[in-house]
C-alpha cells in the first residue's frame, strides 16, 4: 500500500465519537470523466459519528448549507456509505449520523461525496480495530451513488485521499503528483444543477475518435503533472468528450470559460457535473486574477457566484476530534 494511502488512515482510537471534515472537490477535471479529481481548500462536510450497540443506522441531525437531506440512511451519502461499512464491521456495530454541510448540493463540488468520505474516516477513528482504506473507499463510493446513480470515485477519491487522485474502477485510488505552483479557481454560480440531470445528456453514443481525443488529453495532463511541464499540462487540459454537451446546462458557460482562458489559464471547463467552472494557473495571484474575472462573467450572464481559489494539492479528509 502507497504511502499516501497509510498516511490517510486516523489513528487506532476506541473513541465511541470523532468528528471528520472532507473538502470540497473538482471532479473529472475535463479529461478524467468519473476517474479523476482533485482536493480544493475550502468551507468542506464536518460528519460528527457516534459509534452504538444498536446495530443500525442512524441520520440524527442534519444542520449548515443544506438541510432538507432526507434522514433515510439508504437515500443519505452518508447513511449509505456506512451502511455499507457496516457489512465489515463487529456484530452489533451501529452508528449514529450528525452531518453539518458546508458544501452545496449540486455545485459541482463534490458535496456528496464529502459527506460520504467524512462519515467512513469518523466512524473507522470510532472503531477498536480500523478497517483498511480500501474498504473506506469501496463503502463511501456507495454512498455517492444514493445522490448520482453510480458508485464512481472521482470526487470520493480525493476528498479521501487530498490533492490529484486518479480513481480506477477497480483497486484503490492512486495520487499524481503535481506541480506545488499548480493552483485552481473555481466560481459556483448561483444555480443548482441535479447530477442526474447532468449524467442524462451524455446517454448519446460518441464517436470513437472523440474517445481517441480525449485519452490523448488525459495522457498529455497526466505527463505534465508528473514532469511539472505547465505547456504539456496546457495541450492536456481539454475536454472534447463531456464539456460539449454539458455546457448548454450552464448559462453564460462559454464567456466565463474564455474569461478564466483570458487570464492565463492552462485550461478550464465544467467542475464535476457543473454547474461550477473551474480552471488551472501556474500562481495563486493568477488564479485569483481569474477567479475575479469569471465571478465577472457570470455576473454578466445574469447569476451571482462565489470564488475559491486553492492549491491543487490540498489536504484531504482530517479527523479532528
Amino acid at each position: 500500500m502507497n504511502r499516501e494511502i497509510e498516511s490517510s488512515k486516523p489513528p487506532v482510537s476506541q473513541a465511541r465519537c470523532a468528528t471528520a471534515i472532507a473538502p470540497p472537490t473538482v471532479g473529472n477535471v475535463a479529461v478524467g470523466f468519473d476517474m479523476l479529481g482533485h482536493a480544493l481548500q475550502g468551507q468542506g462536510d464536518r460528519v460528527t459519528i457516534t459509534r452504538t450497540d444498536r446495530g443500525c443506522i442512524r441520520i440524527t441531525a442534519i444542520s449548515g448549507a443544506v438541510t432538507s437531506l432526507p434522514t433515510n440512511p439508504q437515500s443519505n451519502t452518508a447513511g449509505l456509505a456506512l451502511l455499507t461499512l457496516l457489512q465489515a464491521c463487529p456484530q452489533g456495530t451501529g452508528f449514529d449520523i450528525e452531518i453539518e454541510k458546508g458544501i452545496a448540493l449540486g455545485s459541482g463540488m463534490g458535496g456528496s461525496a464529502a459527506s460520504a468520505a467524512a462519515a467512513v474516516m469518523a466512524a473507522n477513528a470510532t472503531l477498536e480495530t480500523p478497517l483498511d482504506f480500501g474498504l473506506l473507499y469501496h463503502a463511501a463510493k456507495q454512498g455517492e451513488s444514493a445522490a448520482s446513480g453510480s458508485a464512481h470515485g472521482d470526487n470520493v477519491a480525493p476528498a479521501l485521499l487530498g490533492g490529484l487522485v486518479i480513481a480506477p474502477t477497480e483497486g484503490i485510488p492512486i495520487r499524481v503528483p503535481v506541480p506545488t505552483w499548480l493552483h485552481a479557481a473555481v466560481v459556483r454560480p448561483h444555480l443548482q444543477l441535479n447530477t442526474r440531470e447532468s449524467r442524462a445528456v451524455l446517454q448519446a453514443p460518441y464517436e470513437l475518435a472523440t474517445f481517441v481525443h480525449q485519452s490523448e488529453h488525459l495522457a498529455l495532463l497526466l505527463a505534465g503533472c508528473y514532469t511539472s511541464d505547465a505547456s504539456l499540462i496546457r495541450r492536456g487540459l481539454r475536454d472534447v468528450l463531456v464539456e460539449p454537451r454539458r455546457a448548454q446546462l450552464i448559462p453564460g458557460f462559454a464567456r466565463v470559460q474564455q474569461a478564466a482562458m483570458d487570464s492565463k489559464a492552462l485550461g478550464a471547463s465544467i467542475s464535476g457535473a457543473g454547474p461550477s467552472v473551474f480552471g488551472w494557473f501556474e500562481s495563486r495571484e493568477a488564479a485569483q486574477s481569474a477567479a475575479a474575472a469569471m465571478q465577472h462573467a457570470f455576473h454578466d450572464a445574469g447569476l451571482g457566484s462565489d470564488p475559491l481559489v486553492s492549491e491543487v494539492n490540498a489536504p484531504g479528509t482530517q479527523v479532528i476530534a
